[in-house]
This record gives C-alpha cells, structure tokens and sequence, in this order.
C-alpha cells in the first residue's frame, strides 16, 4: 500500500524543486547549472526536439527515449519521476521494454510495476565476469526450470494509462520450450516466433495491463527470459528504463551479444546514457579506455538509429569506502566529467552535468546530511532521485524552447569552459 501510494500525488512543479532546494541546509544545489548544454548547431538533438514539440502539439506520433545505466537505473525512480513528466506533456504510448528483476531472489524492481514469481529463478547479469547466458539489451536474464514456473505482471501506478495489445517475450530455450501467456484466465500462445531475434510475439484481441507468463520446464527443459516489451499503437512517449546494479560501460558492449537485436525493438529517438559511475570506481580508471568504449557503445545504437540524440549524464559526486565509517573522495568524478564533454562533442550530443548540478567535488557527502542521499555515499534516497529526475525534466522542457514547470521559457545551454 506504501508503495502504490507514491504515485497517487500530482505532478512536481519547478516552485516546490526551488522550495526543497532552499529547504537543504548543507548541499549546496547550483541550480543555474540545470540546463542541457550542446552546440546549439546539433542537427540529432534540433531533430529531436523537432520531434518532440510536433507530438506535443499535434497529439500524433511518438517518441522512444531510452535510459540506460546501472543501479540508478534498475532502482527506477529518477527513471519514472522524468517518465510521468514527459507523459503529462506529450501522452503515454507504451510502456515499453522492461525485465522482472524480482523474479530472482535479492533483485530489486522498479516500483511502478509489479512482479510476482513463486519459485524464483536463476539470475544472469551483465556484470559477472563470463556470463552463462547470452544477454540482449536488459543486461539481465533469469532461467526458468521449475514446472510450471509463472511471472505475474501487473501495472502499479493507477496515474499512467499503461494497457498492452502487443507484448513481445525475449528469451530463449535450447529444449525448445516455447512460453505461454495467461490473461484474463485464458492461456494464449504466440502469434508468432522470430528464432533469429529470439522473440515471442503475442498480439492480444483487447488490451490489458496485467498478465502471467507461463513457462512449462523442468529440470531438462529451461527458458531463459531477457525482456519483455509492452506495446500498442498509441502516439505518445515511452520511456524505456534499462539499468543493472553495478554495470560499466563494457557490460553492455562486450557481453550483451542481443543488445542490438532488442535495439531494433526499441528504435530510440534518445539515449540518456546513465553509466560511468561504475567505471569511475577502479583506482586505475583510464579516461581514454573509458571514452573509446562510450564511442564504440554510441556507434552501436546509431547503426540502428542513426538520428538518435545523446545525453550523457555526469557521474555524480560518489566517495570510496576505505575502511568502516572512513570515506574519501572519489576524484575520478572529476576526469570522468572532462569525457562526458568531449564525447558531447564526439557525437553530436548533450551533457547534463549532475556533478556540477550537485554542488560538485564532496558535495554528495552534504547530501546525504539533508538526506538526499544514501550513507554509502554513492547512491540517492529515494527524495533525491525524485528530485534529480525533476531536475531533469526542468532541464529538457528548457532544452525544448517551451514552457517548464514554473512557466518560464528558456534557451538551450552551450558547452562549458571545459570543453576544449
């Protein structure tokens, strides 16, 4: 009841972010650094926001926006906190891609959807060191092989219209177990099956917003799940959500072999790229590595959209725990900033600088005082993804040329000093 209770509110308006601001008695938010900042000459973000102004005012089309990262995306609320903006604005299509991280034991699930999953299975991730599975563009895959294992899926926010009449099961079974839905009592196969793509399609004669996988294995026959896409033929925006807890850029570029079949799926008009904090973390973080492999990931979403527009968040200020309650800085924030602006630059796209948004170097450690972050010094409470994701959308509204929240109608930002 707690948690369906957090989307009962209404939207969050520019006046009460300044409030929470003010109400900060350490961090130090530097609100004049909240907007995007591009060349303002960038022909994949004016297409974008081309994009976006047209469905705003025509009502038709759609949008896909994708936010991929690591455990600040799989925890799901900065991801839905900029999600229920943007739908308020433009109107919600589809739901989109999304996994059933709670069908494995100690995996936590965004809150906005719910997952149900009496035996759970086993859990793949992107993160170890030579995964078993292969892993498409979640990052993650849980194995059914239980009899009659069953995913239940059902939508936890009462405020977003989310109803699917197309639902695309991604996954794989070397016994050739082939999944099953159950809906409304009635179990339903697939309409089709794409071997190559590994897709299981079901197109449903009404639209629904709960349902039941069904997975008829055992110990001889398994099915390995990597995604399920929720869709129908609304105009609106979806905003895909992909993150795994602890992933760096390489996770998804080296050891997802199906991330670009499942980009084909999701076709993003824009990418807000979540990842580097992770990567920032080793003692022997190599700026250079870490630009060629934000290139190299980059090159492989444009070859399946190739107006896609780039937003790269900067790490947020983090420290290293060195031994108990002793915490230090963690600097390579600072060097991985200098290469969110330079692949900015590299591709065409825009930077939204969290770290200077922050208050900068040591900052987190006065948010976590005002309690906006958590004690590992790493990660947000949940008051602070909310309020970095309003943040967000304040800054992408600006970006736009419309109104924000606060009625105000700005200019888009230009690149920093620090890009040279």
């Amino acid at each position: 009841m707690l948690i369906a209770a957090m989307f009962v509110c209404g939207g969050i308006s520019a006046q009460s972010v300044e409030n929470t601001v003010k109400e900060c008695k350490h961090a130090k938010i530097n609100l004049s650094a909240n907007i995007l900042k591009y060349d303002t000459a960038s022909s994949s973000m004016k297409s974008f926001f081309d994009k976006w102004n047209s469905l705003q005012q025509n009502g038709r089309g759609r949008v896909s926006i994708m936010h991929i990262g690591g455990s600040h995306v799989q925890a799901g609320t900065m991801s839905h906190r900029i999600r229920r903006h943007l739908v308020k604005r433009a109107g919600v299509s589809d739901r989109g891609l999304v996994f059933p991280y709670s069908a494995a034991a100690k995996c936590n699930n965004p809150a906005d959807y719910r997952i149900s999953c009496k035996e759970k299975m086993g859990l793949t991730r992107n993160v170890y060191k030579e995964p078993q599975k292969e892993l498409g563009l979640c990052g993650i895959a849980v194995t059914a092989a239980d009899t009659f294992s069953v995913i239940r899926y059902w939508n936890n926010d009462s405020t977003i219209d989310w109803h699917t009449d197309r639902i695309v099961l991604l996954g794989y079974s070397p016994e050739g177990v082939v999944p099953l839905l159950r809906v409304e009592d009635r179990e339903v196969w697939p309409s089709y099956v794409d071997e190559e793509t590994r897709r299981f399609v079901f197109n449903l004669h009404n639209e629904v917003d709960s349902f039941a996988v069904v997975l008829n294995c055992d110990s001889l026959h398994t099915f390995t799940l990597t995604g399920i896409y929720l869709g129908n033929k609304r105009s609106g925006v979806t905003l895909h959500s992909v993150g795994v807890n602890g992933a760096a850029v390489p996770d998804y570029l080296q050891k997802c072999p199906y991330l670009t079949e499942d980009l084909k799926m999701v076709r993003p008009d824009m990418v807000v790229f979540g990842i580097g904090i992770n990567d920032a973390a080793s003692k022997d973080f190599d700026t250079a590595v870490f630009r060629q492999n934000y290139l190299s990931l980059c090159k492989a979403i444009r070859e399946v959209s190739p107006d896609c527009a780039f937003v790269f968040i900067t790490n947020n200020d983090s420290f290293k725990r060195v031994k108990r309650k002793v915490y230090h800085v963690n600097r390579n924030g600072l060097l991985a900033r200098e290469v969110f602006y330079r692949l900015a630059k590299d591709t065409d796209g825009a930077v939204w600088d969290q770290f200077e948004i922050m208050g900068g170097l040591e900052s987190m450690d006065k948010w976590r005082l005002d309690k906006l972050a958590q004690n590992d010094r790493i990660h947000f409470t949940r008051a602070g993804y909310e309020l970095l994701g309003d943040l967000f959308v304040e800054a992408f509204f600006k970006a736009a040329g419309q109104k924000s929240v606060a009625g105000n109608k700005t200019s888009v930002g230009k690149y920093s000093p620090i890009d040279q």
